[in-house]
């Protein structure tokens, strides 16, 4: 039986497990499974990988895409580039005596950048030069760099106080009124807290903005129905969760 997990710290209503299950029936796949590996801190996972036995892969959400890093053997130039993980390999090694774990290695990628790159694209318009990214963490950093590299100024938002960021009380009508797409990734509106939002001034929102929120549940949050009732273009993140999964299974099934 081959195993893959999901690490994160609260994963009650996570996506991943029902997506995988569903998929490996839909398939006939008999030797594969998928679970949750809730983990109350990071530094919790070299006792965790120690006692799975027929590990194949892992998922990684918040808050460890970060943080994983340091526990891996080696991390691919994009997910490096980006500097955050959601997708483990796992590939078994002939020489014991290196490495951090005796029987395996473990190799981190990045699948989240092509999806939201694949779901981006084509809602982009002309005047869309410049994105407000709402919070500073792992997903953060892969819109960052997926919107810099296909052209666009990035402003991010986070509580942290920071030369190249902003904090929440600096975001101002006359910023996002200029700022034509704004991605959320933080998890404001999640549910089970589905009446949060991240503190936009509305009143500057319109029919040439896009916002696209990375929360895929609700598949519509509070913050996508008040920008709709505003006229503008909204996304959520479920297509591109689609696409990292798929891209994810692709990693694991490899031979690299």
């Amino acid at each position: 039986m081959r195993l893959f997990f999901l690490l994160g710290k609260s994963l009650t209503h996570s996506f991943s497990p029902a997506y995988f299950t569903d998929k490996f029936r839909r398939l006939g796949i008999v030797d594969a499974e998928y679970s949750i590996a809730e983990l109350p801190e990071i530094d919790a996972f070299p006792e965790w990988i120690a006692n799975r036995n027929s590990l194949a892969g892992m998922n990684v959400t918040i808050p460890y895409k970060n943080t994983i890093i340091p526990y891996l053997d080696e991390v691919n130039d994009e997910a490096s580039s980006i500097g955050a993980v959601n997708t483990i390999a796992v590939r078994p090694k002939s020489n014991a005596s290196s490495g951090f774990y005796p029987n395996f290695t473990l190799h981190g990628y990045n699948t989240d950048a092509p999806a939201f790159s694949a779901e981006i694209r084509p809602l982009l318009r002309p005047w869309m030069d410049t994105a407000l990214i709402l919070g500073n963490g792992g997903s953060a950093a892969t819109v960052r760099y997926v919107l810099q590299k296909i052209g666009l100024n990035c402003i991010t938002v986070s509580r942290s106080k920071n030369d190249n960021l902003l904090q929440w009380g600096e975001l101002n009508a006359p910023l996002v009124r200029h700022t034509k797409l704004i991605v959320n990734t933080t998890p404001l509106g999640q549910f089970p807290l589905t009446d949060d939002f991240p503190p936009l001034p509305l009143e500057a929102i319109g029919s040439e903005h896009l916002i696209f929120d990375l929360i895929y549940n609700p598949v519509q949050t509070r913050l996508l129905q008040l920008a709709q009732a505003k006229g503008c273009m909204v996304q959520n993140g479920l297509g591109m969760l689609h696409l990292q999964a798929e891209k994810s299974w692709e990693i694991w099934n490899s031979a690299e």
